[in-house]
């Protein structure tokens, strides 16, 4: 490679990490407030369970080309919103690894300090969705 051009393409390529960081954290404030906004009609009574599979059709047919909304989606949504609402301080990393990386900690750990444990480190590592899962099979935590 020319060496002329090096940092340029070091600022490219750093351009292009922020960019997909700032479209995942948008995805994940996204996917939170669905998440909450169901949470909160349900509670209030003022939706059914039936609700989900109803917005998923709406969805579907009145937007086809938004895609990724279905039912079960939407659901994992509000359990991610209910998994955390209680633990502000996790807003920040919540919103730096991917939705593939929140959904295996969620689902996957039990304790609050698990999941703690697991976004922190898959924070601080990058972890690929392959190698977070990895790490909780081996119970990763019970070993330090």
């Amino acid at each position: 490679m020319d060496n002329r051009f090096k940092d340029i393409i070091k600022l490219i390529k750093h351009s292009r990490t922020n960019a997909i960081k700032s479209v995942n954290a948008e995805l994940i404030n996204l996917y939170w407030n669905i998440g909450a906004y169901i949470h909160k009609k349900i509670e209030q009574s003022e939706w059914g369970d039936a609700i989900v599979t109803e917005l998923s059709d709406f969805i579907r047919l009145n937007e086809p080309e938004i895609k990724g909304f279905s039912d079960k989606n939407i659901w994992r949504m509000k359990q991610f919103y209910e998994s955390y609402k209680d633990f502000q301080k996790f807003a920040s990393v919540l919103r730096e690894i991917t939705w593939t990386n929140n959904l295996i900690i969620f689902s996957r750990c039990k304790t609050i300090e698990e999941k703690e444990f697991y976004l922190s480190i898959a924070r601080l590592e990058n972890y690929s969705k392959r190698e977070l899962d990895r790490q909780i099979s081996s119970s990763l935590l019970n070993g330090l």
